[in-house]
């Protein structure tokens, strides 16, 4: 299996096509809420979350030391990744065809990337065995707090 991430980029004119047409959040959400509940169904999502706006953020510039942070909105950026899903899929194709039922609209693009996998460095690597270590630790750890979150739900 295979690891995937599509990221969810947007631009300015898509942003104001969506507010010209008076498009309810209510109904966004319920139709990412659709295509994430078939990729649960299906077994395929590992994680998905959307993104604040660009106010909330900064960029760390590293072409100066020390590296120089700047507070959003960036007034320079054509696109805005705005969300992302992690998928563990059988193929490249298959990634391609959840991207293609993503329920987004004109003027957004999705980026799918592969992801490395611990598999792709040498196992010998100590840096590489803390990482596996690491995973398992946080995998854990996101467990017990979704566990937790869903009995205070309850």
């Amino acid at each position: 299996m295979a690891r995937y991430m599509l990221i969810m980029r947007s631009t300015p004119e898509a942003e104001a096509l969506m507010a010209e047409q008076e498009i309810d959040f209510d109904e966004i959400i319920e139709s990412m809420g659709r295509f994430n509940e078939e990729l649960i169904k299906a077994g395929v999502m590992l994680a998905g979350e959307g993104l604040t706006g660009p106010e909330d953020g900064f960029v760390v510039d590293f072409n100066q030391d020390p590296p120089v942070v700047t507070d959003g909105p960036y007034t320079e950026a054509k696109e805005l990744f705005n969300g992302f899903w992690l998928l563990e899929v059988s193929s490249k194709e298959e990634a391609k065809q959840w991207a293609r039922k993503v329920p987004l609209g004109p003027g957004v693009k999705l980026e799918v990337r592969k992801v490395s996998d611990s598999a792709d460095f040498p196992m010998d690597n100590p840096w590489i065995k803390k990482e596996i270590q690491w995973r398992a630790e946080l995998a854990e750890k996101i467990a017990v707090q979704a566990r937790a979150e869903a009995d205070r739900l309850l």
